[in-house]
C-alpha cells in the first residue's frame, strides 16, 4: 500500500530577504529533483514555489495496474484539515504532482498508448513526490518565507534549515542567447494537420461529437550546455505566465509557462476552474492588438467553442460538488499574454462534505478545455488522431497538507529528457478546440501563434 505518511503538523516559518524567483530558476532545476510553481506575479500568480529533496516518490507508469483514484487517495493519506493554516499561503508543504494527458483515459478505462521522446521509454502516466519544505515567494507583498513541516518542531526546524541553505547555495545563472542545436522538427505536416481538421469537422457536421482538441507536436534537442532550467529562466524574462511550472526527477523534466489554471481548491471547499477556449495573436501596434481583441470577443466561432467547455467544466466540478454550487461567474472574458489573446471563463463551485483534493482529480482528469465535448468521445477521437501527448494537456499540482490545492492545465508546455550523453530533447506541442465552423488553415496557424514564444526563446529570436 502506498501512504506518504505521517502528518505534518508541526510548522516552522523562516523570512528571507525578498527577490526575483526568475534569475535561480536554471541554477534551483540543476537539482535531480525539484518542482515548482512559477507564476507572473500578476493578479491570478500572486504565489510561486520552489521546492526539493522531497522525502518520498511514487510513480504511477504506464503499465501500472494500480488504481489512479486510489493511488490518489493513499497518496494524500497525510493531509488533514487541522494542518491548515489560514494566514500563510496556499502552499505550505505536501504533496506536488505531475499527470500526464494519457491518465485521464486511463480514468475511463480507454485505451491508451505509452508517451515517447524520440522512441526512448515510456514516460509514467503519474509522479508525486512529498515535500516537508517549500519557498514561498510573495509577488505582491514582496516577501520570500521558507516553511517546514514535521511531524515535530525538530522535524520541521531541520526540514526549513536545509531548504534554506539549499537556496543560500543556489547560483543564479545567465542564459545563453541559443538554446536549441539545429531547428525544431515539425512531427505531422501543415497539409496533412490541416487534412485532420477538416476530417474532424465532418465527424463533427455527422453528429459524432460536438469539439475535439486537435494538436500537433515537435521535437528538437537543446545545446549541450543547456538544460531545462535555462529554458524556463528564458520564458520567465520574455514573457511569463500566471500558472507556470516545472517538474523534474532524474533525467526527466516538464517546463511549463501556461497561463491556464485547472482546478483550485481553497481550504473553505471553494473550487475554481477557469478554462481557455478562444485565441487571436497580438497585434504589432497598439491598433491593431485591440483590434485583434474585439474580433475574439465577437467570434461566434470563438464563443461557441468556450461556451461549449464552460458546461464541460461545470459537469465535471458537480461530481464532486455540493448541490446546487456549481456557478459561472465570468463568461468569455479577454485576456492578453505576451503573444496571445484568449477567452476565459471561470466556473466554481463548492466541495461536497466528505470529499477531498485527490477525489477532485480523479473526478476532473484530463482537464476538459484540452479534451472536448462530449469529453469520453473526444479523448477517443484525440487518441486516433495523434500521438499520444504525455505531459502536454495533462497537470501540474499541489496539495497542501491542510487540503488546499491548485493545478494548471500542462499548455504552453516542454517535455524533457537527458540522453546518455547529456542532451536534454524536448517536445512541444499546441492545439485548438475544433467546432463546426472550424477552418482548417486558421486551425493549423493557431497552433503555431501558440508556440510562438517558446520558438523564439529557443532559437534567441526573442526582441
Amino acid at each position: 500500500m502506498l501512504r506518504f505518511s505521517p502528518r505534518l503538523q508541526e510548522i516552522v516559518t523562516v523570512a528571507l530577504p525578498f527577490e526575483s524567483i526568475r534569475e535561480r530558476l536554471a541554477g534551483w532545476m540543476r537539482q535531480p529533483t525539484a518542482a515548482g510553481m512559477v507564476s507572473d506575479g500578476g493578479k491570478l500568480g500572486r504565489y510561486s514555489y520552489l521546492m526539493t529533496s522531497p522525502e518520498a516518490v511514487a510513480v504511477l507508469d504506464y503499465d501500472d495496474p494500480r488504481d489512479v483514484a486510489t493511488f490518489l487517495t493513499e497518496a494524500t493519506a497525510f493531509v488533514n484539515p487541522d494542518d491548515a493554516v489560514a494566514s500563510l499561503p496556499p502552499f505550505t508543504g505536501g504533496l506536488v504532482g505531475m499527470a500526464s494527458f494519457e491518465l485521464g483515459l486511463k480514468l475511463e478505462r480507454m485505451k491508451r498508448r505509452p508517451f515517447r521522446i524520440e522512441g526512448r521509454s515510456a514516460w509514467p502516466e503519474l509522479v508525486v513526490m512529498r515535500f516537508a519544505a517549500v519557498l514561498a515567494f510573495d509577488h505582491h507583498a514582496g516577501t520570500l518565507t521558507a516553511i517546514g513541516r514535521g511531524e515535530t518542531k525538530a522535524a520541521a526546524q531541520h526540514a526549513v534549515d536545509n531548504l534554506v541553505a539549499t537556496w543560500q547555495a543556489t547560483p543564479a545563472l545567465e542564459v545563453p542567447p541559443d538554446l536549441l542545436e539545429g531547428a525544431l522538427r515539425l512531427e505531422t505536416a501543415d497539409e496533412i494537420h490541416e487534412d485532420k481538421v477538416a476530417a474532424l469537422v465532418r465527424q463533427i457536421h455527422a453528429g459524432d461529437l460536438f469539439q475535439a482538441n486537435l494538436a500537433r507536436g515537435w521535437t528538437g534537442r537543446l545545446r549541450r550546455d543547456v538544460e531545462p532550467g535555462h529554458v524556463l529562466q528564458a520564458l520567465q524574462t520574455a514573457g511569463p505566465a500566471p500558472f507556470g511550472g516545472f517538474f523534474r526527477w532524474g533525467d526527466r523534466a516538464v517546463v511549463s509557462n501556461s497561463p491556464e489554471r485547472f482546478i483550485r481548491l481553497d481550504i473553505d471547499g471553494l473550487m475554481e476552474t477557469r478554462p481557455i477556449k478562444g485565441t487571436r495573436r497580438r497585434g504589432a501596434s497598439i491598433a491593431e492588438d485591440e483590434a485583434l481583441g474585439r474580433e475574439l470577443l465577437a467570434s461566434p466561432k470563438d464563443r461557441a467553442e468556450n461556451l461549449m467547455i464552460v458546461d464541460l467544466m461545470r459537469h465535471d466540478l458537480s461530481k464532486v460538488a455540493q448541490v446546487g454550487s456549481v456557478a459561472v461567474t465570468a463568461l468569455q472574458a479577454l485576456e492578453s499574454y505576451p503573444n496571445v489573446h484568449h477567452l476565459v471563463s471561470t466556473v466554481i463551485g463548492r466541495l461536497a462534505p466528505g470529499r477531498t483534493a485527490a477525489d477532485v482529480l480523479s473526478a476532473t482528469l484530463p482537464p476538459g478545455s484540452i479534451s472536448g465535448a462530449p469529453k469520453v468521445q473526444a479523448m477517443k477521437v484525440i487518441s486516433e488522431m495523434e500521438a499520444a501527448r504525455g505531459p502536454y494537456c495533462g497537470s501540474l499540482f499541489f496539495i497542501d497538507a491542510g487540503g488546499a490545492m491548485d493545478s494548471n492545465v500542462l499548455i504552453r508546455t516542454l517535455a524533457c529528457e537527458r540522453d546518455d550523453g547529456g542532451h536534454w530533447h524536448i517536445r512541444l506541442a499546441a492545439g485548438g478546440g475544433i467546432v463546426a465552423d472550424s477552418e482548417p488553415v486558421a486551425e493549423r496557424v493557431e497552433t503555431e501563434t501558440k508556440v510562438s514564444l517558446i520558438r523564439k526563446v529557443l532559437t534567441g529570436a526573442v526582441e
